[in-house]
């Protein structure tokens, strides 16, 4: 940097001081602001920076940084069930990308091994610019948001097998360095003890270490503990030959059950952001206009054949997987651009003699180009793609035959298998409702049964008024999304806090998380039906109809008791698992005791003549 640091630390400031804020208020995003910061003061335009190879590789710490992040909100156990989604989703996507850009590249005359190796690396999507739009949008959450990290979480770990993979795609051979490496095993070997190290360290070692620093009360050795946490897994994955990215986020999913996950958090974040900002200005300072001058049909062909390719694939892969039409276009114009590992990459294959020089530069500037245009696609998707639904879903329902409002005494948030269950249910005693239900192909369907529906996100402050929640008396939440439900929960306590809500939850943990949010009345979908069957399970193997009947009941007031005390110790593990053992063996001796008591009576009955039907009937 010819300038100097202090220099060089000035114009980047300055650009997104500058840029960032303007982008913000025309509404291009904060990602779109730095990239346009860093073509302006790259050396193509105003040429106040110069060579971007050093400071693309600080930068790219932010991807280390905000992968770290990611991972503490990811406990084990929730990775653990989003494997299927990891695997299938990102293992199809990666798959499937490779294989059609491999194809491309064989039909254009490459040999197969160059078109294997730029499938493979072009395969892979920006998970920084992603994981940035999404979360600016409040998506994450959503359909698309889930299957867009389940793919860029899957496209980080393979990764490493690319790095293995590209040598054996060698045309040329590489001229050795005289260095002994290390033989295949004994690598394998060094592989798997730098993950045992993360796991193993991050579980046993460092919460005392973060226990003793927190003793000092000195906030700054916290941030530096944090910091220190993070650069040297990063240097201890890249000694190995690992991606240093997913070592910060295995070190995160192994902290994200530590008392310290949120202090890490706070102190990690301004880091992350900053040097995420550096990186997307790198990106833009990087884009070499005069390789584009030099190919001004050529570039725009190939970024746009690349994107539509991937568009293509994903758009295919969210129509097997079911993704609604909404999410499925935000899903594949998010992931649709090359990433930022391809940089790596593509440096990777240049050493081992995979691809050309040429080529590799010209790759480059498609990549970098098309992460640039990313954010410009999720402006048009969010001005005007998912509007575009919006309004056809709305038109999709006739409305001539919306009633008139009647302001119902509960609303019903989610009419599916559940919603439906409690809908029929009061109905049936005259008690009418508002249904408020976001897939429009049901809408027409329940109006013909008489029901009142809402088209749209129960979410919503102003669905939520215009359903008449003001005047309800009842809120049954029964949406199939656990954290959708939670927003709900919070916009009703806020704004309308007469309003009694009984809620769904899919399993334990969603229970507890509405039990924490202030909900009292939770019921899980599933508790009833699995006690029943229960029950009758019992009453197969020999036991009285009326005896697994107050079984069932005594496990469901006991199961219910537990739920409500174990929201108190949930970040202690020790005491929520003792809490469950104690519930287990006192519900266990009430219902043996239950069981002598009916044995006895039986028993009294049979002595004194009078059947156990008849008694039972009493």
């Amino acid at each position: 940097m010819g300038h100097g640091l202090l220099f060089d630390a000035l114009i980047y400031l300055s650009a997104a001081v500058i840029a960032v804020p303007l982008a913000k208020r025309w509404g291009l995003g904060s990602v779109l602001g730095y990239l346009l910061a860093g073509i302006i003061i790259g050396p193509f335009l105003l040429g106040l920076v110069g060579e971007q190879k050093d400071v693309m590789h600080f930068a790219e710490f932010g991807v280390v940084l905000m992968l770290f992040l990611v991972g503490l909100e990811l406990r084990p156990a929730l990775l653990w069930q989003l494997k299927g989604p990891i695997l299938g989703t990102g293992g199809l996507q990666v798959l499937l990308t490779t294989a059609a850009l491999t194809g491309v590249g064989y039909l254009i005359g490459l040999p197969w091994q160059q078109g294997l190796a730029i499938g493979l690396i072009l395969a892979l999507s920006s998970t920084a610019i992603v994981l940035q739009s999404l979360q600016e949008r409040k998506l994450m959450q959503s359909e698309s948001g889930r299957s867009a990290f389940a793919v860029l979480l899957f496209q980080d770990i393979a990764v490493i097998p690319i790095l293995a993979v590209l040598p054996l795609l060698a045309i040329a051979p590489v001229v050795s360095n005289g260095n002994s490496d290390l033989a295949g095993w004994q690598h394998g070997l060094l592989v798997v003890a730098a993950i045992a190290g993360i796991v193993l360290g991050g579980h046993y070692l460092m919460r005392p270490v973060f226990r003793a620093i927190a003793q000092s009360h000195m906030r700054e050795i916290f941030v530096a503990a944090a910091l220190l946490l993070v650069i040297a897994i990063a240097v201890l994955m890249e000694s190995v030959g690992l991606s240093p990215a997913l070592g910060s986020f295995l070190a995160g999913v192994v902290l994200a059950d530590s008392e310290y996950r949120h202090e890490l958090e706070a102190d990690i974040e301004p880091f992350k952001g900053l040097l995420l900002g550096l990186f997307f200005m790198s990106v833009g300072a990087g884009i070499d206009f005069g390789l584009f001058a030099d190919h001004p049909l050529l570039i725009p062909t190939l970024v746009i054949g690349l994107m539509l390719l991937k568009w293509g694939v994903l758009m295919a892969l969210g129509l097997i997987l079911r993704v609604s039409p909404s999410q499925r276009w935000t899903f594949a114009l998010a992931l649709a651009q090359g990433g930022e590992f391809a940089f790596v990459l593509f440096s990777f294959a240049a050493q081992n003699k995979v691809l050309p020089g040429a080529t590799i530069s010209l790759l480059t500037l498609v990549v970098a180009l098309s992460m640039a245009l990313t954010p410009l696609l999720l402006i048009l998707n969010d001005k005007v793609i998912q509007p575009w639904f919006d309004y056809r879903n709305r038109d999709d329902v006739p409305r001539h035959e919306q009633p008139e409002l009647v302001e119902h005494p509960v609303i019903i948030a989610g009419f599916g298998r559940f919603g439906q269950i409690v809908g029929r249910l009061l109905h049936g005693h005259g008690i009418g409702t508002t249904i408020l239900e976001q897939d429009a192909s049901q809408i027409e369907m329940l109006r013909k049964y008489g029901y009142q529906v809402f088209y749209g996100d129960a979410s919503r402050l102003d669905l939520l008024h215009a359903a008449g929640a003001h005047k309800a008396k009842l809120l049954v939440l029964s949406i199939n999304d656990p954290a959708t439900s939670l927003e709900v929960i919070e916009m009703v306590k806020k704004h309308f806090p007469h309003l009694k809500i009984l809620a769904r939850a899919q399993d334990r943990p969603h229970a507890h998380e509405i039990l924490r949010h202030g909900v009292d009345s939770v019921h899980r979908e599933t508790l009833g039906s699995a006690v029943d069957l229960g029950v009758e399970a019992l009453t197969q193997l020999g036991f009285r109809a009326n005896q697994a009947w107050r079984a069932g009941q005594m496990f469901k007031q006991y199961d219910n008791r537990l739920l409500r005390e174990q929201v108190n110790y949930l970040d202690d593990e020790h005491t929520y698992i003792n809490k469950s053992l104690q519930y287990r063996e006192i519900l266990s001796d009430l219902l043996q005791d239950d069981e002598e008591g009916q044995e006895r009576t039986h028993a009294h009955n049979w002595n004194s003549g009078l059947p156990d039907n008849d008694k039972e009937a009493i």
